[in-house]
């Protein structure tokens, strides 16, 4: 992510590739989701998620679209230099002036490209070999403000993620471990509005323990940050693994509940209050477009991708509304936690005590995974947007601020406010609005620009969005800007309420 190119790993079969997606959309966001659903009322709940779903896949295509013309500009480009080097090659032998002849391959390089490209076979220009990060894309297809606004977005964005990530880690331990009567197993998600103020053990508040936890979790993992980290194979495997166990389990005990006509939900059609937390929670669940390449670079076969992209979609939107709506007529609205797993911590709904904690600590496992990673990535993302060509970072800077800048804000965030629904949503509606509607339209609009002028304009990418019609490009821009604007006044109409 912090823009470059890496090695594109062990291929995979589409399938394989259609999993992983569903892995990494299918996250944090989800557990926050069903209180969102609840707040908003169902039925603009779905129209919502529904057109969200449809958007984010759109911005999804751009994306490998643009994926496809930056792997086409890296080919002509070695192309061009190795026409270059054996024309360096004869010059060495007198043919002609060397200066000649580098000015005579600048002037062929503006004009040549789609005869070159036609000769090497111009099906093949467009395929997907090379994993091209979304900043390296960005370097290629953006002028320089378009460029450092890319990587304002996204480490912003990846703020917010550690942010939500600080804050989730200790409210599930302060939510499982503290209670008012001493029975910690069976009072968490009975119902019980706490305040941050009521006690936890003794003299200690709620609020103290919960920050006792920010502190421990940021002494634990904090110093992963100052280091490089790589998440493991078996790491992935692991965390996949707990995710699925507790998503279905969520579902099973809800449906369960709602079976034996013990549900207590009654939600509401439409909440127009509701509407902006729910708007940046779908922004934050649909999340995937700045990982793509990781993903779709590895896989094997890539002729029906968007397809397969697609099929990934409709079923992450089964799933979110499987979720959702279960949850929302199995609990009162009143009763649903910002984190969905905190309402199967109560006796009442699961006796088993493993389930109980396992999933009231899910949230703790596998996130407490994730954040070091994502810590790194947003440390090298700093790096990158002030690294120049060939300058290096003094000692104190490289190993110490950069580190430092990092970790010390979400900390401080999450030290403030523990509202993970506030969090995820204002995260999805800003610097996730940016990275999932904004700069994949712009990507897939300079590279159709650059590609035209490189290749000529009777070149096709073979992995051209399905919205191949500007009209796409300007809505989802519309659509994007439209939402900045309208999540930033309902905020201020909202505070100006208080």
């Amino acid at each position: 992510m912090a823009g470059g190119i890496t090695d594109t790993g062990e291929l995979y079969s589409p399938y394989v590739g259609l999993v992983y997606m569903f892995n990494l959309i299918v996250g944090t966001g989800a557990l926050t989701m069903p209180k969102a659903f609840a707040t908003a009322g169902w039925l603009v709940s779905l129209i919502l998620l529904l057109f969200l779903g449809f958007m984010s896949y759109m911005t999804t295509t751009f994306v490998v679209e643009a994926m496809a013309a930056a792997n086409a500009q890296l080919r002509w480009k070695r192309m061009e230099k190795r026409k270059e080097d054996d024309e360096d090659e004869d010059s060495s032998s007198g043919v002609s002036d060397s200066d000649v002849l580098l000015q005579d391959g600048y002037e062929r390089a503006e004009t040549r490209p789609i005869l070159s490209v036609q000769r090497r076979g111009s099906a093949n220009i467009f395929e997907i070999t090379e994993r091209v990060e979304m900043g390296q894309m960005a370097s290629m297809f953006f002028n320089k403000v378009g460029v450092n606004l890319f990587y304002f977005c996204i480490i912003i964005y990846l703020y917010g993620d550690l942010a939500i990530y600080a804050a989730a880690v200790p409210v599930s331990l302060m939510q499982v471990t503290c209670s008012v009567t001493g029975n910690h197993s069976c009072s968490v998600g009975d119902g019980t509005k706490y305040n941050d103020t009521d006690k936890c053990w003794g003299p200690i508040r709620r609020i103290d323990a919960y920050r006792l936890y920010l502190a421990a979790f940021t002494l634990l993992l904090g110093p992963f940050t100052f280091f490089n980290v790589q998440k493991t194979k078996y790491l992935q495997i692991m965390t996949s693994l707990m995710r699925w166990i507790a998503f279905i389990l969520m579902i099973i005990l809800a449906l369960i509940r709602i079976g034996r006509g013990q549900a207590e939900g009654h939600p509401s059609m439409a909440q127009l209050s509701g509407i902006r937390n729910l708007f940046g929670v779908c922004v934050y669940s649909f999340m995937c477009q700045h990982s793509l390449p990781s993903l779709i670079t590895p896989i094997s076969k890539k002729k029906h991708v968007n397809k397969l992209v697609l099929l990934d979609y409709i079923l992450i939107l089964a799933f979110y509304s499987l979720l959702s709506f279960t949850a929302i007529y199995c609990f009162r609205n009143d009763t649903l936690m910002d984190m969905y797993t905190l309402n199967f911590t109560n006796c009442d709904i699961i006796s088993v005590a493993f389930i109980r904690y396992f999933l009231g600590l899910f949230p703790v496992f596998t996130i407490s995974t994730n954040f070091p990673i994502i810590a790194v990535t947003l440390r090298n993302n700093w790096k990158t947007l002030f690294h120049r060509e060939g300058g290096t970072y003094p000692w104190v800077v490289d190993r110490i601020v950069f580190p430092a800048i990092t970790l010390i804000p979400p900390v401080l965030v999450a030290f403030c406010t523990h509202d993970l629904e506030s969090l995820v949503g204002i995260t999805g509606a800003y610097a996730g609005n940016g990275i999932q509607y904004l700069i994949p339209a712009f990507l897939a609009y300079c590279s159709r620009k650059d590609t035209q002028l490189v290749f000529g304009s009777g070149t096709v990418n073979k992995h051209l969005s399905p919205f191949r019609h500007t009209f796409w490009i300007v809505f989802v821009l519309i659509w994007g800007f439209s939402c900045f604007v309208f999540v930033t006044a309902n905020i201020v109409l909202s505070e100006s309420k208080l």
